[in-house]
C-alpha cells in the first residue's frame, strides 16, 4: 500500500507539489494524470523516495521510504528517461539488478525471454527506443518487486507489446498483489489498466474517484426541443461544457444519470441521447472546469 499524506515540495520559487493526498491500496493499479507540468513525475520521484518532500508523510507498507533501503530493495521505478550504464549488455545489467534487488528471480527472467525476443549479449545503447523499453520491463518484472512506480511506461512500444506487457502487469498484480502506480499522457492505456485514478494540476490532486464511479459520474448528452430552450432547463445541471449545434445542444453535464434523465425529460425534448465518455473525455472537461483551455474542442 502506497499513502501519501498532505505532501508538499517546493524547487526555489515554484511550488510544484501542493499538499496531495491519496491512497494505492495493496494489489490495485492506480494513474495519476495531469497537464504539462502539473508535477506528476516529482511526486512519482517522492514516492520512489528519490526526492525528499518539504512536508508531509510518504509510506509504503507502513514505512517512510526516503532513506529506506529495505523498503527500496522491494519498490522499483521506471522513469520516462532510460538509463543503463554506459556499453552494458542485457544480462550484464542482470547481473546488476540481480546484486541490489533481493526478490530478483532468474527463473523469471529466463521465462521472460520468450516474451522479450532480445540477445542478452547485445549492447542496450545499440538498440532502438522501443527495445530499450522491453529491456527495462525485462528486468523490472524479474525483480519481482512489490511496488512498481511507472512514468509514461509504454512510450516506444508497438501496439503488439504494449498488450504483452500490460498483460503481465495485470498478472503480477492478480498472483502476486504488486501495487502499480502508473503515470502517463496515453488515457486511453490508464483506462485499460487503472482501477482508480487521480487528476493532478498546478501541483494539487484537483479530482480522484474509482474509474468506474467517474464515468457514471459525467456524461454528454445531446438534446433538441420543438422551440427555444426553456429558460429553466440549464439551471440544477452541473454543466462542465456546453455547445449548440444548429436546433441541438450539446452538454458535458457531471451527476448521476437518473436524475440527469428525470430533469430532461420534465422539459418533454423532442430529441434526447444521453451518451457514454471514454476517459479522455473527462480529462479535458475536468480540466477545462478548472480553467484548462479547451476552447473549440470537436468530439
Amino acid at each position: 500500500m502506497i499513502q501519501v499524506e498532505n505532501v508538499s515540495k517546493r524547487f526555489s520559487d515554484m511550488e510544484a507539489v501542493k499538499g496531495v493526498t491519496f491512497t494505492v491500496p495493496k494489489g490495485s493499479i492506480y494513474g495519476l494524470l495531469g497537464s504539462n507540468g502539473a508535477g506528476k513525475t516529482t511526486l512519482l520521484k517522492m514516492i520512489a523516495g528519490i526526492y525528499r518532500q518539504d512536508s508531509g508523510t510518504i509510506f509504503i507498507d507502513g514505512e517512510p521510504i526516503f532513506e529506506n533501503v529495505k523498503r527500496k530493495e522491494r519498490t522499483l521505478f521506471l522513469p520516462d528517461a532510460l538509463y543503463f550504464f554506459p556499453h552494458t549488455t542485457v544480462q550484464q545489467m542482470a547481473d546488476f539488478y540481480k546484486s541490489i534487488y533481493p526478490t530478483w528471480s532468474d527463473e523469471r527472467f529466463h521465462k521472460l525471454k520468450e516474451l522479450f525476443p532480445i540477445d542478452v549479449n547485445k549492447k542496450i545503447q545499440r538498440m532502438s527506443k522501443g527495445m530499450q523499453r522491453q529491456v527495462a520491463f525485462w528486468l523490472t518484472l524479474s525483480a519481482l518487486p512489490d511496488v512498481l512506480i511507472l512514468d509514461e511506461p509504454l512510450d516506444g512500444l508497438d501496439a503488439v507489446m504494449r498488450q504483452k506487457v500490460k498483460n503481465l502487469l495485470f498478472q503480477d498484480v492478480a498472483e502476486r498483489e504488486m501495487t502499480v502506480l502508473i503515470s502517463s499522457h496515453n488515457l486511453r492505456e490508464v483506462e485499460d489498466l487503472c482501477d482508480r485514478i487521480g487528476i493532478l494540476h498546478q501541483g494539487t490532486l484537483i479530482l480522484e474517484k474509482e474509474l468506474d464511479d467517474l464515468k457514471t459520474d459525467i456524461h454528454k448528452i445531446q438534446v433538441a426541443f420543438k422551440g427555444p430552450i426553456p429558460d429553466l432547463f440549464l439551471q440544477n445541471m452541473d454543466i462542465l461544457y456546453k455547445e449548440q449545434r444548429g436546433s441541438v445542444l450539446l452538454c458535458i453535464v457531471r451527476g448521476k444519470e437518473e436524475k440527469i434523465t428525470k430533469h430532461i425529460q420534465a422539459h418533454n425534448p423532442i430529441l434526447f441521447d444521453l451518451l457514454p465518455l471514454t476517459l479522455e473525455e473527462i480529462f479535458i472537461y475536468e480540466m477545462g472546469d478548472k480553467g484548462y483551455a479547451i476552447e473549440n474542442i470537436i468530439l
